[in-house]
């Protein structure tokens, strides 16, 4: 059985790390993966949204159904998307047939000190708007695998992914 985990956290969070190194693990597996990761999509495929409330709506909602496209397909599909309220989660929920909300839980002070984008400084000088954790709002999950990323390394939070996953992933 296809699942898609599907990674949410704060921008700098270390979603993206989280889902380039959990492919890396699950393709040593022998699983068949493929990851969507935020920038990646945003600059092809939804380069036409931009980052409004109904952009992200409809950001999330085209990748939610090319993920159930994939799983439907066999493949194991890790999804690194900010994805900023549960109301977006219950929409991506309600779209991916079987899926594992993963929080890459990382506090706003340290997110911006990994910002090598300099997206958080932007944000607080007005550069740019609608920025989630600033001036857009960031709802922890109701519930989830709890991944903290500011307290443990890399390693330790893949080994601590694993582990949550169901047998069948592994």
């Amino acid at each position: 059985m296809s699942y898609t985990i599907w990674i949410t956290g704060l921008p700098c969070a270390g979603k993206t790390t989280l889902g380039k190194r959990l492919k890396y693990e699950l393709i040593k597996k022998g699983h068949s993966v493929v990851h969507l990761d935020g920038d990646d999509i945003r600059k092809g495929l939804n380069s036409d949204l931009g980052f409004s409330s109904e952009d992200r709506k409809e950001n999330l909602r085209r990748i939610s159904h090319i993920a159930e496209l994939l799983n439907k397909n066999g493949n194991l599909v890790i999804a690194s998307f900010v994805s900023p309220t549960n109301e977006l989660r219950n929409m991506i929920s309600g779209i991916i047939q079987n899926i594992k909300l993963v929080y890459a839980r990382c506090s706003l002070d340290e997110c911006e000190k990994r910002d090598v984008k300099g997206m958080y400084k932007k944000a607080r000088n007005k550069e740019i708007e609608d920025f989630t954790g600033i001036d857009a709002p960031f709802e922890e999950p109701d519930t989830s695998i709890l991944i903290d990323t500011e307290k443990k390394d890399v390693d330790y939070c893949i080994n601590e992914l694993i582990l949550n996953l169901d047998k069948e992933l592994i």
